[in-house]
């Protein structure tokens, strides 16, 4: 069982909704194209994702999720449309270390131990020692990696990389997580500690935004939204997709919204 932890930074949705000013919703999406030459790949994406959930967008590879998220984490431009994390446009290099982003390809550095790709991008989010010594020993007790800080990164598995890839994304407790498909290679065990994880992390205000093409773990995401070839298919819970249309599982639900006309 793991300790409880904090999330000081996680902003708080009582103040939040309490301003005039501000949005009720922590990430805003506002018909976003995306082209990549004559490629259209995103075809008016909407979305608006709540302070303090796990949202995910459920969709088959080369759907375009991956395009989705990287342009929210502020890695790509969209084409048309806006977005906002937090209240402000993205992309914003002042917000970077608000978001922990985990990319479906691991971004390590191979020849050094997982402890110093750990201390590196500590520091590079301003991290002081203490912090980030403390910090390590828990994430690292999170993704079960706990005996092997001291190994090389290039000697890791691709399932080792995976679970490293996701501790570097929480390590500096960013109030926005942004997780493209972040268990992949993951035994079913570990995968369910993790997902209790993001679960208490999310409870303390955390927004966390998850790309899956796994009914099972789009199951647990408070709020979905179904993608297919570029567009929003459908949006909810996964009980109010289910219900909307009379079916008794998520599947059903998706392959009966991939036939409908898109809600983006």
């Amino acid at each position: 069982m793991m300790e409880e932890r904090s999330y000081p930074h996680a902003p708080q949705k009582e103040q939040h909704n309490s301003d005039s000013n501000k949005s009720s919703y922590c990430i805003v999406v506002r018909d976003v194209h995306k082209y990549f030459g004559d490629k259209h790949v995103l075809k008016g994406i909407s979305l608006e994702i709540p302070y303090g959930k796990i949202y995910g967008l459920l969709g088959p590879s080369g759907c375009g999720k991956t395009t989705m998220v990287k342009i929210i984490a502020g890695l790509l431009e969209a084409t048309s449309g806006e977005v906002d994390v937090l209240d402000e446009p993205m992309p914003q290099l002042s917000l970077m270390n608000k978001l922990g982003y985990m990319a479906q390809s691991d971004a390590l550095y191979g020849t050094l131990t997982a402890g110093e790709n750990l201390r590196f991008f500590g520091s590079i989010y301003g991290m002081n020692k203490g912090e980030i010594k403390k910090r390590i020993r828990e994430v690292m007790a999170l993704v079960n990696l706990s005996n092997d800080i001291d190994k090389p990164v290039q000697h890791y598995s691709g399932g080792m990389k995976r679970r490293l890839s996701l501790a570097m994304a929480i390590l500096h407790h960013p109030p926005v997580l942004v997780l493209d498909e972040p268990t992949v290679g993951i035994d079913p065990l570990l995968r369910k500690d993790i997902w209790a994880e993001l679960n208490k992390i999310a409870a303390q205000g955390v927004t966390i935004l998850v790309t899956t093409h796994v009914m099972d773990e789009a199951e647990k995401c408070h709020q979905l939204a179904m993608m297919r070839d570029g567009r929003i298919i459908a949006k909810g819970t996964s009980r109010e997709l289910q219900e909307r249309i009379g079916v008794n599982s998520l599947e059903e639900a998706f392959l009966y919204y991939g036939g409908q006309q898109d809600e983006s």
